[in-house]
């Protein structure tokens, strides 16, 4: 992720490993590239640079001997966005659901979004706060981001339930559904998905679109690229079953029961989804938009093709990541009847939206 500045925090160690790991990463790229063989030609070499290097520190704090440490590895090198600076983050407060506003310097709008964080249900990483304080910020709209619970040490159903109990604050609070979106990255896009398949049972109004980055749509084995495009993403499938395996804990719970693609989404709210052709969520995310699409949902999916998971996140600094992002924007517009419209673009692969 492009940065302004680089911050160095936590302990010794994890500071100066990851500086290292940052460091070699940079000079492998470069030395790559000098011999013109670059990973993929389509990519500038900071994207690159940045791929990898997450990738190292996700395989590095996966593999410390506790999952507390792990956390503390991974965030123990945060890179700064200009972009995220001007907005104000601040603490829920008492009687609400544990989380942070995230309130822009400019309102563009009338909607609020809830967002879900990424993380496989078991980091809530400082680099995801930067982009989600992006996002808040490009948009022009408070965003509420809960911190629901976490695994391997609150398995499912503990994330569905903080899911939909931030849900029922922001209503309570006044929010209109009309208003209302709901938006998540990668698992938090599998939370967006779970909660929507699951509002319509709990007599509880839809939103006005479910936004869904890189979801996790299958938590079991699906389609060549979970493990076919681990050398271009900075996920890898490995990751995709632990987390898994973590968030079924010893419930007994099937790849059925807590996956997307199985759940029913008829009359639920227009869901809009992006992806990178070379991530290894791809080929499951596509599998579910044709799976949404056949059920009669109201679903497009926009796949760049040379981008990886959660691409979004280089904001402004990559062509694509702008373009995802401003699509974003034309989506929520869209779903508020803003005059405009929100047409296909040419990597929309499906398009059911009416």
């Amino acid at each position: 992720m492009p940065a302004t500045r680089t911050i160095l925090q936590g302990r010794f160690r994890h500071k100066v490993r990851s500086a290292v790991t940052l460091a070699l990463t940079s000079a492998r790229v470069l030395a790559r590239r000098a011999v013109g063989r670059p990973l993929v030609p389509e990519w500038p070499a900071l994207f690159e640079t940045g791929n990898l290097f997450w990738r190292a520190q996700f395989n590095r704090a996966l593999s410390r001997p506790g999952i507390a440490e792990g956390r503390a590895y991974f965030d123990s090198l945060l890179p700064v966005m200009e972009e995220a600076q001007a907005t104000e983050i601040r603490p829920s407060g008492p009687g609400e659901p544990p989380g942070h506003w995230f309130l822009p310097p400019v309102r563009k709008g009338p909607g609020t979004v809830l967002y879900f964080h990424g993380g496989g249900y078991t980091f809530y990483a400082a680099v995801t706060r930067q982009f989600i304080a992006m996002l808040a910020a490009d948009l022009g709209l408070p965003v509420f981001a809960p911190d629901y619970r976490l695994t391997p040490e609150h398995p499912h159903p503990a994330q569905a339930e903080d899911a939909v109990a931030a849900y029922r604050f922001l209503l309570d609070r006044g929010v209109t559904p009309e208003t209302l979106v709901v938006c998540g990255d990668s698992a938090g896009g599998h939370l967006v998905l779970m909660t929507i398949a699951a509002l319509n049972g709990l007599g509880l109004p839809q939103p006005s679109i479910a936004i869904a980055l890189s979801p996790w749509t299958d938590t079991g084995r699906r389609g060549a690229s979970q493990f076919g495009n681990d050398p271009y993403d900075l996920v890898q499938g490995y990751m995709t079953l632990q987390f898994a395996a973590w968030l079924k804990g010893d419930g007994g719970f099937s790849d059925a029961e807590l996956s997307p693609i199985h759940q029913d989404f008829r009359d639920t709210a227009p869901l809009y989804l992006q992806a990178g052709g070379k991530e290894i969520l791809v080929d499951m995310i596509r599998d579910f938009a044709r799976a949404a699409a056949g059920q009669g949902a109201r679903v497009r999916l926009d796949v760049w093709e040379h981008m990886t998971h959660e691409f979004h996140s280089h904001g402004g600094r990559l062509p694509e990541s702008r373009e995802a992002l401003d699509r974003i924007a034309a989506a929520i517009r869209w779903a508020a009847g803003e005059a405009g419209g929100f047409p296909a673009i040419g990597g929309t692969e499906v398009d059911a939206l009416r």
